[in-house]
């Protein structure tokens, strides 16, 4: 169970979540709420509704008691029991209608908290409900991206001034050693795939300081990498045939290229992140250039390692890059302040012990690692968040440019499927 917490800081966080939200559906249509049928993307008109259906079911309903605010909502925002294709064709509420059943339940959820400091169960229940419509909040974002409706207007603060700071080459040696991954017991919030803490042992490598440029990738797309077999394993190799990929989702023209955001046309910047590339596309560029990806654990290693007094690889860790002080713009991209990738040379204040820079934020890089459980895993009150994307998926690690700083830290495992390249994805590698 998690620690307890203040009521102000779960009203505080739900409130926010929520404005997020409601900025995401602002300024669309009727016709872009409920958008095209596509396997990446649910209607937004429906995932809203699920979303506030998900707060009150596992709060209100199924632990407080209380009977469904929506009579009929089981029906129409279970994720689990609804198929995914069935739900541009549900009798989903209109958008007045939706929003105010939000309203109503987050009002019913503010109304319990009672008192200063919230009871555990109720702490980890509002954190991680709140957390859920995080997650949908970036995917609301990428949805954006793939429609190709415009940019959001977040209210959020500005930049740090460093965006546009260049390339940053170059390796970091991370020392071998025993290093510990997962959550400690004790930890304030985990997510059930974190369970549990557990030594593993980490052999000496190199790691780059900056996640792979749109410049670095280019060279491989100029030379032909997608039409080259020997870059690619066979189910890669099969995703490409079957796709026709010939370069990075959203790349325009020829060089010099352009990339197209939201509802616009850029110059690509040549110096931010490749995005929006999936698992087989990283480790193609990865054989091309002679590289590979880091497994989960020497991620994890390089970001929240240090080197121990006597040399190696020190048994502890940090939560962050940069120490114990949660993310900040001036050390991370996150939460939506740049509507965009930031130059990989940008944020040094936020660099490992070690050397690494933007390992938190800007864009979630692949790993080579399959998505598994740790020892001593048991599934958490939503049991279908991780157990049964285990062995079909693929860790990505870091956070992206629109995650909420409040969710991600360095121990947060996010996973997606190895074709997927609509989602905030890019990728660091490893020395052979």
């Amino acid at each position: 169970m998690t620690m307890a917490v203040s009521t102000a800081y779960l009203d505080r966080i739900m409130r926010d979540s929520r404005a997020r939200t409601i900025e995401l559906i602002d300024g669309l249509d009727s016709g872009q709420l409920i958008g095209p049928k596509l396997d990446i993307v649910n209607p937004l008109l429906w995932e809203i509704g699920h979303v506030a259906w998900f707060h009150e079911f596992f709060i209100l309903r199924s632990t407080h008691g209380q009977p469904p605010i929506l009579a009929d909502g089981d029906g129409i925002y279970d994720s689990i029991a609804i198929a995914h294709a069935t739900r541009w064709d549900l009798p989903l509420l209109t958008l007045e209608e939706t929003t105010a059943y939000l309203e109503r339940v987050l009002e019913a959820l503010l109304a319990r908290l009672d008192g200063d400091m919230a009871g555990e169960r109720d702490s980890y229940l509002y954190q991680f409900t709140t957390f859920h419509e995080d997650m949908h909040t970036e995917a609301y974002t990428y949805s954006r991206q793939t429609l190709g409706y415009p940019e959001p207007a977040f209210a959020v603060a500005g930049l740090d001034g460093d965006e546009d700071a260049g390339p940053l080459p170059g390796d970091v040696d991370v020392p071998g050693g025993t290093f510990t991954m997962g959550a400690a017991r004790d930890s304030a919030f985990h997510f059930d795939n974190e369970q549990w803490a557990h030594a593993v042992e980490i052999a000496p490598f190199q790691i780059a300081r900056a996640p792979v440029t749109n410049a670095e990738f280019a060279a491989f797309v100029e030379e032909g990498g997608y039409a080259r077999r020997e870059f690619w394993d066979g189910d890669g190799w099969r995703w490409r045939q079957d796709s026709g990929a010939d370069r990075p989702l959203y790349w325009e023209g020829g060089s010099p290229w352009q990339v197209r955001r939201f509802d616009r046309v850029i110059d690509l910047p040549a110096s931010q992140p490749v995005i929006f590339v999936n698992w087989y596309e990283a480790n193609a560029w990865c054989r091309w250039a002679g590289r590979r990806l880091p497994s989960e654990s020497e991620w994890d290693a390089a970001a929240l390692g240090e080197a121990a007094d006597g040399g190696g690889l020190s048994p502890t860790r940090r939560p962050y890059p940069w120490g114990t002080g949660e993310p900040e713009a001036i050390r991370a991209n996150l939460d939506g302040r740049a509507l965009g990738c930031i130059d990989v040379a940008a944020r040094p204040a936020g660099d490992s012990t070690l050397g690494c820079r933007q390992m938190i934020g800007n864009v979630w890089e692949w790993t080579a690692t399959a998505f598994h459980a740790f020892p001593g895993f048991t599934p958490g009150a939503y049991k279908e968040y991780s157990e049964p994307l285990f062995g079909s998926t693929r860790v990505l690690k870091g956070g992206a440019w629109p995650t909420r700083s409040r969710l991600i830290n360095g121990a947060y495992r996010n996973f997606y499927t190895p074709e997927r390249r609509d989602v905030f994805a890019g990728f660091r590698t490893c020395a052979l």
